[in-house]
């Protein structure tokens, strides 16, 4: 039985130290999904023959929300990578060459997906999340890698590869990639992940703090953000719920993005002009 893909209904949270304290914090949602299974169903159907009608086979009908097709909250493979079509792989296709590229063979399992959707056809990912796993006969299916895929507003992205990574357990990478005009482009992430089963529910966090120092330096971060949900079945009652209570939910997160921006000029928090992109499109 191929997983099935979730919704997270939770929060984003962002805190500023210095040198003004800055702190926000704002209800979202998101989509985790196990794309390795999720792009062999789909390619599985668009192998199959034509019916008499088009609704009988679309993908539409056999998910209640759009793969690779226009809907009110849809998932376009070509939204993340480097964009290739399905006819070529698609995303999955772009990550296994990232992960070969980098000489990790055996995440060869489930590959669960956490990112934004479009929504009525807009998207912005501020970042993305991709956990690869290894086989389910090789170690139980456990985590092998992390792709933490970033984009800035100005059309740029950038991947960090952390290599054997532990549920719980602090991640590191050094910063090389511009995001906020109001960080420089030094230091260090910190990076710890969890997904958690309590009784009645599945969730999961996602934090990322920001250090603008070396990272033997005992000073204290810089940023401290996450995301954090609680998990539940895609359905159609529960994409309901999320349009209902956020209707415009990704043009929100690139309004937050600048009137956070804003408050931050108007503190007068220094500003950071925008340096050359990294030439490597992964750091790990």
């Amino acid at each position: 039985m191929n997983p099935t893909p979730l919704i997270g209904f939770g929060q984003v949270r962002h805190t500023r130290a210095r040198p003004k304290k800055h702190a926000f914090a704002y209800p979202t949602y998101f989509l985790m999904l196990p794309l390795r299974s999720l792009s062999q169903s789909v390619k599985a159907k668009e192998a199959m023959p034509p019916r008499p009608t088009a609704t009988e086979n679309s993908t539409e009908k056999a998910h209640p929300w759009a793969i690779n097709s226009a809907g009110p909250i849809s998932f376009f493979e070509a939204d993340h990578g480097d964009g290739r079509p399905t006819a070529q792989g698609g995303a999955i296709a772009w990550l296994d060459e990232l992960l070969h590229r980098e000489g990790i063979e055996d995440a060869t399992g489930e590959v669960w997906l956490h990112c934004y959707p479009r929504v009525l056809g807009f998207t912005f990912k501020p970042v993305s999340f991709w956990y690869c796993h290894r086989a389910a006969d090789d170690q139980g299916g456990s985590l092998r890698a992390i792709v933490v895929e970033v984009n800035n507003t100005f059309g740029e992205r950038h991947c960090y590869l952390l290599d054997a990574p532990r549920y719980g357990v602090q991640q590191s990478a050094a910063k090389v990639f511009h995001v906020s005009p109001f960080n420089p482009v030094q230091g260090h992430y910190r990076f710890r992940f969890m997904r958690t089963q309590e009784p009645g529910a599945e969730k999961t966090v996602a934090r990322i703090d920001y250090y603008d120092s070396d990272p033997d330096d005992a000073a204290p971060a810089l940023l401290q953000t996450s995301v954090s949900g609680t998990l539940e079945p895609i359905s159609r009652a529960a994409l309901r719920r999320a349009l209902w209570r956020y209707p415009a939910m990704t043009l929100a997160v690139v309004a937050h993005i600048h009137l956070q921006a804003l408050r931050l000029w108007f503190k007068k928090v220094p500003f950071f002009g925008k340096p050359k992109p990294p030439d490597a499109f992964v750091s790990r």
